[in-house]
Parts: structure tokens; sequence; C-alpha cells
């Protein structure tokens, strides 16, 4: 799913607002008795929540599992031999690292020479752990913007306990310390870019009136160094039911550009370049990815795109120079045209170089694209087989860049390339957990409407197809993106060792196999997506993998909706059910924060004849008394100021009213995740590894 690095962090990694500042909702059904745990941080919702998370934490950290599985994955998570992923800024690398000493973190930079060396000479940047005790504020870290090329001056953005909503303040990269009488926005929904080096362009909530439905800014202002962001002057404004406007730069290695995005919707967005205090529009559609790299402006086409008499199919990379279609040409030139088993996964450049990253049957590969003498020519990036790749770090500045490789059972290795092309690994994760006799199967399941729909299988060697496999499943199944093959410590060492199985679905929705994937289980065919997941479960079961009794399933966000669909719908198949900070109550959904963002996913349930397809398989509305359900575990955070708390609260409260056994937990930090600091991760994972080891296996009992 290739996507522009600012559009992916501005509308997939934070799609939320803080539960202040959330968009109005409408007065809530009447038939809602549990609408009232949609106050966040109301007493009576705080009471609720404190009650059920103590006694699910008071019942499954009785397990004998528990503290092992804590103090193994406290230990993972702190340890000091995992990779720090570098970051591009100048000349210098920089990392953002937690461990035990450093709880919240540090941002850290070192030089290009020592970062290669077996222990690099790291110098601390900010320490999180101490600004948050000066300031009596829990912060997380939420990533640096830094004015090139100069990088000196950078825009810091801090969240309060994880939330989405940040503070950005301007940090000296030189002195190491914020800037006096700097740059500095209020805590809020908050994007910034970088003008000049007295000059920003901001969106931000300016007051009453300013942001979208979907908790958006929707003004973009010029803001001048010295002056009140009240003062600040309109350069766009979106219309209030569009998702929002978002400003950001972009560098083709040789120029700069600034541009502004309104975007209508989830997947569609008009650009404009802004220069001169002008803004020109980008005429491409509004569907397309675009990427700059030596002077050609390079279209990702997801419909067919028809233009100066040629039609362009989806799936294809098109480029011409920019300055060429800016005078109002449209000569395209082909770059990639994907198989019917290929997609481009996404897309990355350096200084001369356009990066693909490629997906063939879910299994990645790298190449490196450069324009020469008129045409488009590349060349593999030596990397392993059957597994990911994904590119770690670039800059426009240079062509050298990172990349990783990691798959289910191989430690994830981060690689550097040089200037010259050549690569050379950094550094190799150590194993975090023992995949002795473990083996990796790509399968096939057929869904309901007959398509095929890959899976990969992680199992023992030696395991017995007697269906008395405990076995995990997890997909995701949404917004066109891929779930690929990685290696996730705490699966391998809190379950995989233990001898669980270990099972990845590749349903549609997702960008497995490019837009038609996705588009495939979109608003009226969302059905599809919960019958491919449906028909990996039950051919696990048919192949004598796993049975009902031992078959358990995992899913966090979207993922998140679709266990709470797979609870609902097929009871029967499951006897563990992770619900994690998910989406449940679709008919409210588009009031909650973002909701309203994602309607072109789900579609509208505000409309009769959309909320008729919705209403056949929303969670909340689909739970029926009588039925027997599995016990289910749900977790999500208050501070989760994207996927509303109260989704996964109300459906908790209304099992508990039919009767219906479950665990719940919520964190009070953590955002859209499961903590901030390292020890709060190693909780919330064991506390569900228990859960899913009870469920599904054989747990000892805790000592009298």
């Amino acid at each position: 799913m290739p996507r522009i690095a600012f559009l992916l962090v501005i509308i997939l990694l934070q799609p939320g607002l803080a539960a202040a500042q959330q968009p109005a909702s409408p007065a809530p059904a009447a038939d809602d008795p549990f609408v009232w745990l949609e106050d966040v941080e109301g007493a009576r919702s705080m009471e609720w929540v404190n009650a059920k998370t103590a006694a699910t934490v008071a019942d499954l950290s009785a397990s004998t599992l528990y503290q092992p599985l804590y103090d193994r994955l406290k230990q993972i998570l702190d340890s000091k031999d995992k990779i720090a992923y570098p970051e591009i800024i100048g000349n210098s690398l920089y990392n953002f690292w937690k461990d035990a000493e450093h709880e919240r973190g540090i941002w850290r930079r070192t030089t290009w020479a020592s970062y290669g060396t077996a222990n690099p000479t790291w110098e601390t940047v900010i320490d999180l752990d101490s600004l948050s005790k000066a300031d009596g504020v829990t912060w997380s870290w939420s990533g640096a913007d830094c004015f090139e090329p100069e990088f000196r001056r950078c825009m810091v953005a801090l969240s309060r306990g994880g939330s989405d909503a940040t503070e950005l303040r301007e940090f000296d990269l030189t002195t190491k310390t914020f800037v006096a009488n700097g740059f500095k926005t209020p805590e809020a929904k908050t994007g910034t870019t970088w003008v000049d080096d007295s000059t920003l362009l901001v969106g931000t909530d300016f007051g009453p009136g300013t942001m979208t439905t979907s908790g958006y800014a929707r003004i973009v202002k010029l803001w001048k160094r010295g002056t009140p962001l009240s003062a600040a002057t309109t350069v766009y404004e979106a219309t209030p039911d569009h998702v929002g406007a978002f400003a950001f730069n972009t560098n083709d290695g040789a120029r700069r550009y600034l541009v502004i995005v309104d975007r209508t919707d989830f997947y569609h967005g008009i650009l404009y370049l802004y220069d001169q205090h002008k803004t020109v529009k980008i005429d491409v559609p509004t569907d397309a990815d675009l990427n700059l790299v030596q002077g050609q402006l390079v279209v990702y086409v997801r419909d067919p795109w028809t233009v100066a008499g040629k039609t362009w199919a989806t799936g294809s990379l098109i480029a011409m120079p920019v300055t060429d279609f800016l005078a109002g040409k449209r000569a395209f030139q082909l770059v990639l045209q994907p198989g019917p088993r290929e997609t481009i996964n996404n897309v990355s450049t350096t200084r001369d170089y356009l990066l693909l990253n490629i997906l063939n049957s879910v299994r990645g590969e790298l190449r490196r694209y450069r324009f020469q003498n008129g045409r488009w020519s590349f060349d593999k990036v030596p990397a392993p087989d059957l597994g990911t790749v994904g590119v770690a770090a670039t800059s426009a500045y240079t062509n050298r860049f990172f990349f990783t490789f990691t798959n289910f059972i191989q430690p994830t290795t981060l690689y550097a390339t040089t200037e010259d092309g050549s690569v050379a690994e950094v550094k190799r994760m150590p194993a975090m957990f023992d995949a002795t006799g473990l083996v990796v199967e790509q399968q096939e399941a057929t869904s309901k409407d007959g398509t095929k729909i890959p899976y990969f299988i992680v199992h023992a060697r030696d395991f017995k197809r007697d269906g008395n496999n405990p076995t995990l499943l997890g997909a995701y199944g949404g917004f066109e993106i891929a779930n690929t093959p990685s290696y996730s410590t705490h699966t391998g060492a809190a379950w995989l060792e233990r001898g669980g199985t270990y099972v990845l679905a590749n349903i549609r929705g997702g960008g497995e196999f490019g837009p038609q994937w996705h588009r495939a289980g979109l608003k009226e065919n969302r059905q599809r997506i919960y019958d491919d997941f449906a028909a990996v479960s039950q051919k696990l079961i048919a192949d004598g993998i796993t049975s009902p009794r031992r078959l358990g399933i995992r899913g966090g966000s979207n993922g998140g909706l679709l266990m709470g669909v797979a609870l609902t719908q097929h009871p029967e198949l499951y006897n563990a059910v992770l619900i994690q900070n998910p989406l449940l109550d679709m008919k409210r959904y588009n009031h909650l924060l973002a909701g309203a963002s994602w309607m072109a996913e789900y579609g509208n349930p505000d409309k009769p004849e959309e909320w008729a397809y919705i209403s056949r398989y929303s969670p909340y509305q689909n739970l029926k008394p009588g039925t027997k359900y599995p016990t289910v575990m749900f977790t999500t955070t208050t501070r989760d100021d994207r996927v509303h708390p109260g989704h996964a609260r109300k459906m908790a409260a209304k099992m508990e009213s039919m009767g219906l056994p479950f665990y719940y937990f919520e964190n009070t930090e953590g955002g859209h995740g499961a903590g901030v600091t390292n020890a709060q991760v190693a909780k919330e994972l064991a506390l569900t590894y228990v859960y899913l080891w009870r469920q599904l296996g054989v747990e000892p009992k805790p000592t009298p």
C-alpha cells in the first residue's frame, strides 16, 4: 500500500484528538443503556473501568504463568540488544530509545561512523523522563520535524500519556534546548511544516468552528516567528465535512516543495503546491499517491487513469518531469506495472533512487529504480528471501539508506547501503525466543465466494494434525494495510516457544494484492472480509491443525472490529477472542472521536441505506442473549483518542448484562496501543497471554 509518509502519519497513525476535543455527538439512541460509558473520564465510567480492570488483573495475575511471562517480556522490551533503528537527520543518525533506565525514553544521536561499530557512542538530546519530572506531565514521544537543509531547529511533538493530541515545541539541536520564546502550540491535534527558519504552516484547533467533523484541523495558517498563534493568517480552508487540511513538505533531492492536502475523505485528497503565498492545484487523481525524486513526479495509480490519450491501469507506477507537469504536459512513462500476484507495498526515495517495496504472493523484495538517459531502470537490492523487506530510513540528501529483513522465526536484521549501492549488515537482533524446530508454511483457504485466501502457519515441525494444537489466529483486513511476516518477540516468547501454533491470515480489505484486494471489502462488501476470516478458521479446523476448543483469535483497532464480528457471527469456532482497542458500535462510530474519517471504509450509519448493511455485522448490535459465546478479553486505554474506549466498554457492559463472562483491561496510558512504558506494555502482554493459555492450553493452577 504505497502511502506518502506524511499521509500515513496524519491519516493512519494519528487520526484522533483528545477526548475533550472530540466532535459534538448527536443525542444517543434511547435504546442504548450503556452510552454513559462514552464519558471517557467521568466518575461513573471510571468507577466501572477500574472495577473491571482490577478484577481482571486479580484473576489473571494469580496464574503461575503470569510472573514468568511478565519478567520475560519486560526483559525483552528492556533489552539493550534491540536494534536502535536510525533516523537520518542532517549528518547525524538519531534514535528514540527506551529501556529499564529510561522508562519514557531518550532521543539521542550518533555519527555514521560510530553507528557502524559494535557499541555506538550515543549523545542524549532529549530525556523524556527528566522532562516529564520537570513538567509534572507523563510525556510520550511523538516525533520531531526538523527544518532542512540546516537541520538545526525542530518542532518536537510531545504527547500526554500516549494520546494522539500533542503539544509542539521548537527545539534547537545545536544547544539541545527548547527555544526560548520559540514556536509552541497548545495541546491539540496539530500538524506543522517549515516554510523557512522563521515561518511555519500550521493546522490546529484555532477555536470554535476550525475543526472538521472528523476532529482534524480544517484550516492551514501561515505563522511568523515572534507573533502569537492567533495572528497567523489563513492560507487554506477545507469544509467541515472533509477529513481535514494538512500541510507538509517534500524534496526531490534538488528542490524542496510545500504542499497542502485537502482530504475530502480517507482515500481521496486534493493536492496543492504552496509557493509565494499562492496555492496551485496538482491535477492528478484524488486517490493517487505522489513521490518526487530526481526532478520526477511519480504517481501511483489506484483507479484506471486516462490522460493524454493513454489509460494507466490500476496499480501502475508512472512518472514524468515535475517541471513539465506543472507546465501542463502529461507525457508520463511507465515505471512499473505489477504482475497478477504482485503489488507495490510501499514507495520511498533517496537523493537519486526510487525504492519500491514489492510483495509477490505476500513475500517481499526491494527494488531500486533510477531515471537515467530518458528511461527508468532498476536493480534488486540484495536481501534474504521468504520474508518481509522494509525501508527503515532514507534522506533526500544522500543515496545511503537503511532497510530491514524479517520473518516469523528469523530475528530482524538491519542493513545499510552505501553511496555506490553496496549492502552490508549493520545489526542483527539476537534470538529473543527459541525457534528450534519451528517451520513456516503458506497455505490457502477458499472463501464463501470462491476467492483464494492465503495464510501463514508457524508451528513445530513434529506437531500432529489431531486438532489439539493451541492455535492463535490473527488478521487485520482493512485500509489497504498488508499483513506480512515479522519477527514478533512477544508472540515468539509467550506463545510459539511454549508450544503454540500461530497463523496470520491475508484476508481481503488489506493491501496484500493491491488496491483491488482492499476495495473488494469496502462498505457494502464488508461481509467478504469476515467470510474470508471464517474460511481460514474453518480450514484450520478441517485440516486438523486445531479445533474450536483450541482456536483463539486476536486483533486490534480495525482488527478488533474483525474479532467482534467473528465472535458474534461464528462463536462456535473459537474458545478465545482477544479484542484490542476496537471499533464495535458501528451505529455511533462516526460520532466518536475520529470515526467520521473512516466512513469511506465502512460507510455512513446515519444513512438508512448504508446502516442496512452495516447493521448486519456491527458487533454491539448483534450480540444476542441466549447465545453461547466464548469468554472474551477486551483491552483498551483511557488515553486512546483515536478509537474511542467506549466501544470496548459498552460491549463488555452489554455482555455483563447478559450474564456472559469476559475479561476487561484498560490502561490509563498508551493512546491507541498497550502502554507508554515497557512495564505497562509487559503487564498487558502478560495478562493477555495468560488469558490465551487459560482458554486454549493447559494452564498450571495457581498455588493456594
